[in-house]
């Protein structure tokens, strides 16, 4: 006798019993209660349907003729298809031994014949409750572990799972890859002989060793570790110690290969100094293109104390040309031949400095010294524009660690770009050239005109290459000192004064401060 006798698929009930009255009765008992039931009158049907239907309780009767319920119970429980479901005896046998049978072979509950509908219900109801739960909890055991494998499958860094003394417990596919052999075969080998194996792995100071024995965790870059057939390989591990209720069970290590990204990093490196010497030639190329539209004004420049020497040369000559030459007046005129020979040498001394290639390196620089030198190269420029630069700073502001010739070469542009302006607008008010301290770690140096200022569509694009508001500009002033400076460590900018003109700024480290690089948003 086998039968289905009304549908429920949120929980099934399997009735076995070779007596049909008893099934009868246990029948009537459940068929109100919504379970979906299945009936069986001897063991060989009862294992077919519990193997094709998974019934979350089994209603089974001991005494059964063939196989009785202890052989069903202890097949069912073999079985992994039908383990978890809850085996409930039916008995009249009432002895303890009975029972303890029947419980050592994996029964839940035990019944006594003649039955008690109440006590039926209830205990089919508690274990179906509770097979239901424990089967949506596998299940969602099961996605979940699921989507942790298809985590770390998916993952391309190599993760290792080891217990204490380095053996390895766990390797994700990515491992395997890395190492270059299958996962199973990392599993049970030892993390230190496998990737260090010519260390000696009592070494306390192995990658990894602290995680597993002291559960400190670690983060290094650029360690060898070796593959499997023996070549080496720059990684980049994290170990984590795995903690179970505060004791030390191992450490998960995370590592990947770092080849690519080594040669990624000298590729880099290298451009960086190709872009470095560009800077250098660049920056180079508008110093002399500067001392070009400066020739003329130099020119002028050096001729006057060439000229004055000249005719005190002169002067001279007809003094020592008399029968008594007046000493006194004579070496008064040689003393102003000697001091228009200075001038001259010092301008053509600045003229130098400005114009050489500066050796790589930055050195500490005084600003005020730096500042004044600068004002003085301008000189032609004050001249030409017909106006005038004042040079203002604070008495404690302190020296700056920077390339001298690049940072003379930033502010010498902007004063000349400020003194242009400046009489574009028909000013005479002079070109204010200041410096303070700006916080902790800079020096603000900045260059305040009071000309026609920049719109607001060109602001946007001051420090841009190739970007000009002059009529014959090239564009590549500002984009040049903005790559010098931030090549000093610094940053350069623009802020528009409230009564007009326009303030070009830059910051500079200050020598012997270690800190956070200086940046234009510092007041």
């Amino acid at each position: 006798m086998t039968d289905v006798v009304t549908e429920n698929p949120e929980v099934t009930v399997l009735l076995v019993d070779d007596n049909p009255q008893n099934l009868k009765v246990l029948y009537e008992t459940l068929k109100d209660k919504g379970y979906r039931l299945l009936i069986a009158n001897e063991g060989e049907k009862a294992l077919d349907l519990a193997h094709r239907h998974h019934p979350e309780v089994i209603l089974l009767d001991i005494m059964m003729p063939e196989l009785d319920g202890y052989e069903v119970c202890e097949r069912l429980k073999a079985d992994p298809e039908t383990a978890d479901s809850a085996v409930v005896f039916l008995s009249a046998l009432d002895d303890l031994q009975a029972k303890v049978k029947g419980f050592s072979l994996g029964g839940a509950d035990y019944i006594s014949k003649p039955f008690e509908s109440q006590e039926v219900i209830a205990r089919v109801k508690t274990h179906a409750r509770v097979i239901r739960l424990e089967r949506e909890m596998q299940s969602r055991n099961r996605e979940l572990q699921g989507d942790q494998t298809r985590i770390l499958n998916s993952i391309s860094e190599g993760i290792y799972g080891l217990d204490e003394q380095g053996t390895i417990e766990f390797a994700n596919p990515a491992a395997a890859r890395i190492i270059g052999c299958a996962a199973e075969e990392l599993i049970g080998r030892n993390f230190f002989e496998m990737h260090f194996a010519t260390a000696d792995t009592s070494d306390e100071h192995l990658p990894v060793m602290a995680t597993c024995r002291q559960g400190v965790a670690e983060n290094q870059r650029d360690v060898r570790m070796l593959r499997a057939d023996g070549t080496g390989f720059p990684a980049e591990y994290r170990a984590t110690p795995k903690l179970e209720d505060d004791e030390l069970h191992g450490a998960v290590v995370v590592f990947h290969d770092i080849s690519a990204e080594l040669e990624n990093e000298k590729a880099l490196e290298e451009a960086r100094a190709l872009v470095d010497e560009q800077r250098e030639q660049l920056a180079h190329t508008s110093r002399l293109t500067t001392m070009g539209e400066m020739a003329a004004g130099f020119a002028h420049e050096v001729n006057q104390p060439l000229t004055a020497i000249t005719n005190y040369a002169r002067v001279s000559k007809r003094m020592m040309a008399k029968e008594e030459p007046d000493l006194d007046l004579l070496r008064q005129t040689l003393d102003k031949i000697e001091a228009q020979s200075h001038r001259a040498s010092e301008i053509i001394r600045r003229i130098r400095k400005f114009m050489k290639k500066p050796a790589t390196g930055k050195e500490v620089v005084s600003v005020p010294a730096l500042l004044e030198d600068t004002r003085q190269f301008a000189e032609v420029d004050m001249r030409n524009n017909k106006g005038g630069i004042e040079v203002q700073f604070e008495e404690d502001v302190p020296d700056v660690l920077a390339d001298p010739i690049q940072v003379q070469q930033v502010a010498l542009n902007l004063i000349r770009n400020a003194l242009e302006a400046t009489r574009s607008a028909g000013s005479d008010a002079p070109v204010e050239v200041s410096a303070r301290r700006c916080g902790e770690h800079c020096v603000r140096i900045q260059v305040r005109d009071h000309g026609v200022g920049v719109s607001e569509q060109a602001e946007e694009m001051l420090f841009h290459p190739f970007h000009t508001t002059k009529e014959d500009g090239m564009g590549i002033g500002l984009a040049t000192c903005r790559s010098l400076i931030q090549a000093q460590g610094g940053d350069i900018g623009f802020e528009r004064p409230e009564d007009g003109g326009a303030c070009f700024y830059f910051t500079l480290p200050v020598a012997g401060v270690q800190g956070e690089p200086c940046a234009t948003g510092e007041a």
